[in-house]
């Protein structure tokens, strides 16, 4: 059985640009760490200039790299619409990038009328130490 996610990309508005669905490895010791990995280094920046390695202009320029990063080849990791809540998954991660920087939600997702849990809020230094935890 495969341990599904939600991966959201929000902007300053907490306006969704992006919902991708991954089919697998999704807890937090997986997709979490590597969604960690992923962000550690990038900068959020509002224009580029000359020095545009590990940064994001951008919410919309992050989630595009997002799905870069993991997309690797067909199946396993799709597009959802924005709005899409309930696709079977098991955990959700919200990410929400601006000028100031970027931070996550880590949300263990509810079933059969339970409500979802709040498992992590905070920036992404300390979304890799809850990651390490798991």
């Amino acid at each position: 059985m495969s341990t599904c996610s939600l991966t959201f990309v929000k902007d300053d508005t907490n306006r969704v640009v992006m919902n991708m669905y991954r089919q697998c490895d999704g807890y937090p010791s997986g997709l979490g760490t590597e969604l960690y990995e992923f962000l550690k280094d990038i900068k959020m920046v509002n224009g580029l200039g000359s020095g545009s390695e590990n940064v994001a202009n951008g919410a919309g320029c992050l989630a595009a790299q997002i799905v870069a990063h993991f997309k690797d080849g067909p199946g396993g990791v799709y597009l959802h619409h924005p709005s899409s809540k309930d696709c079977g998954q098991d955990y959700e991660y919200h990410i929400t990038a601006d000028t100031s920087g970027i931070t996550v939600k880590v949300m263990e997702a509810g079933w059969s009328g339970h409500r979802a849990k709040k498992l992590y809020q905070g920036d992404v230094e300390g979304f890799g130490a809850f990651c390490k935890k798991d």
